[in-house]
């Protein structure tokens, strides 16, 4: 009976150990309050160092804006507790050059070494290629090219070739790569066979940025169940489009956020008329957008060199510092609360300051896991492991898988 117990206990440690659960570490927030220090490393096993960046220098990635010190550390860190220590390359502001460094056959191969050289130097197990995104502008100075998405597999295919262990993935949008047309790839089959997997980043799909005036889930999980016109993408949406391309489930992993964004509703349009239960899709006024936590961009110039002001954003621990969450991570008193079947997401809202934050919690988290878990994906990529608090999201995602 021991025996069989124990056994049983390895092959679910084991098939737990093929599943990625893996979160993103800015290197950037290690100085403002989130220190390798704080990082429950027992709860993951990838961390992807966020980001080294593409410069115009084929030859080069950067660590510049991402407390490079510390990289060495972050892989020291992570190994001594036993979790994949892994690159991420690019982001919205680090990928204006990939398209150039992967336009010629001899670019590829310069900027293949340079990966290669770099995973070398710091006793890296794995590169997540965060390119933001092939063949669409992206932040707005990015190079773009109508062959990115045929460039970029060419890459990944020399590198493969000359990198057989290590772990090679993309982060994704909700849609496959752009084809040389700009339409979404109706076949990325080959990119199964050099990537090990691709993590959708399904997150930013409504923001107060947004194209529609009214406030939608910043990750939702389904929409099908939503009016065609609130239909903007989501988990279910995009496992379906990736897997229908030609991406096996099993080569998915649903990339999920420790943070939502801010809205300035007006109480007379937050609430279903004649009642305090908060509505659905309330309009919002972009020409006030409220700050978010401390970790919120107050204003500054992006790699681009255009102005951004505040984007509204609110981490998980941000929701308990500004009251709007209690230290178990429900609703604090005064504060009103809205859990969207549909999209599985909850929302809170101050009337006084007419401030309303779409956001995940544990009862999302728990519903994104429970999703990961009965489609067959590969696991979980959390942007990023700082936001959490007190491990409420990662414990909640980690007990439904």
């Amino acid at each position: 009976m021991l025996l069989l117990l124990a056994t049983s206990l390895t092959l679910l440690s084991s098939a737990y150990a093929s599943k990625v659960a893996g979160a993103w570490y800015a290197g950037w927030h290690a100085t403002e309050g989130y220190p390798l220090s704080n990082v429950s490393w027992d709860k993951y096993n990838t961390m992807y160092y966020s980001f080294a960046t593409t410069t115009s220098d084929v030859n080069k990635i950067s660590l510049e804006g991402s407390d490079g010190w510390l990289f060495p550390v972050f892989v020291s860190e992570a190994h001594a507790h036993g979790v994949e220590a892994h690159i991420a390359i690019g982001g919205w502001d680090g990928s204006i050059y990939f398209s150039s460094n992967v336009a010629t056959a001899e670019n590829r191969t310069a900027f293949v070494n340079t990966v290669i050289d770099f995973v070398k130097q710091y006793h890296l197990d794995g590169v997540n290629f965060d390119w933001e995104y092939p063949n669409e502008q992206g932040i707005g100075c990015n190079i773009v090219n109508s062959n990115d998405t045929a460039n970029f597999l060419s890459f990944l295919r020399e590198l493969r070739e000359d990198c057989s262990h290590l772990t090679i993935s993309a982060a994704v949008s909700l849609t496959p790569f752009r084809d040389s047309n700009g339409d979404p790839s109706t076949d990325v089959s080959a990119f199964a066979k050099v990537l090990d997997y691709i993590a959708i980043m399904n997150y930013d799909v409504w923001d107060s940025e947004s194209w529609s005036p009214g406030v939608g889930p910043n990750a939702p999980l389904n929409d099908s169940c939503a009016s065609s016109s609130e239909q903007q993408g989501s988990a279910v949406s995009a496992v379906k489009a990736w897997s229908n391309a030609g991406m096996p489930v099993d080569q998915i992993v649903l990339g999920v956020p420790s943070y939502g964004y801010s809205y300035s509703v007006n109480s007379s349009g937050a609430f279903v008329s004649g009642t305090k239960t908060l509505a659905a899709y309330p309009v919002f006024n972009s020409s006030n957008q409220p700050l978010g936590d401390a970790w919120d961009n107050t204003g500054s110039v992006d790699s681009c060199g255009v102005y951004q002001g505040s984007g509204g954003t609110f981490n998980f621990w941000g929701l308990v510092d500004g009251g709007f969450l209690n230290s178990e991570g429900t609703t604090a008193q005064g504060i009103y609360y809205r859990f969207d079947s549909c999209s599985q997401t909850p929302y809170v809202y101050n009337e006084t300051s007419e401030v309303m934050i779409s956001y995940d919690n544990a009862e999302s988290f728990t519903a994104k896991g429970t999703f990961i878990k009965n489609a067959g994906l590969l696991g979980y990529a959390m942007w990023e492991a700082g936001g959490d608090y007190n491990n409420i999201l990662i414990d909640a995602i980690n007990s439904a898988i």
